[in-house]
């Protein structure tokens, strides 16, 4: 029963290993052959190549459609850049507009205040010509009776009449 102490499997079909080979090799190797080329060129025609041509135009696509979107971007960041360039421009006009706007304004203040000064000047001038022309008339009228009048009142402090 137990010879040595090592159980050797036994080997039905080891009889039938010497005779086939595992792997067989003979005509239909050429049969196979064949028709792995012809299942290759009809699913290179039918699947590989439409395929392949449905991805490189998605890529072209979208490829496209990034460089579509670059030149977008380039375009409104250019008139972005032309905007803010005008809008700069506009600033500075109005600025110098305001600028020359506010000169003119003063200088007219300062006319209009030179011509008022001299209106006013010339208005005194004239208001006090005819008060002097009026203190003058009335001097001229009143002098007479003030003589007339300082007789009078030397007379009447003196109690006689005073020759003048």
């Amino acid at each position: 029963m137990f010879s040595t102490g090592v159980l050797q499997p036994s080997e039905p079909d080891a009889e039938l290993r010497q005779e086939h080979p595992l792997i067989d090799i003979d005509h239909t190797v050429w049969i196979q052959l064949v028709l792995f080329f012809v299942v290759a060129f009809v699913c290179s025609r039918l699947l590989f190549r439409p395929y392949l041509k449905m991805r490189d135009e998605r890529t072209a696509g979208i490829e496209g459609a990034r460089d579509e979107a670059a030149r977008l971007s380039a375009e409104a960041d250019a008139r972005l850049t032309r905007y803010r360039g005008q809008l700069d421009q506009a600033r500075v006009h109005a600025h110098d507009e305001r600028r020359k706007m506010r000169t003119e304004a003063a200088e007219r203040q300062r006319q209009v205040t030179d011509r008022a000064r001299a209106d006013a000047g010339s208005a005194l001038d004239e208001a006090k010509g005819r008060l002097r022309q009026e203190t003058d008339a009335a001097r001229g009228k009143l002098m007479p009776q003030a003589q007339q009048l300082a007789g009078d009142i030397a007379d009447a402090l003196l109690g006689r009449r005073v020759a003048g």
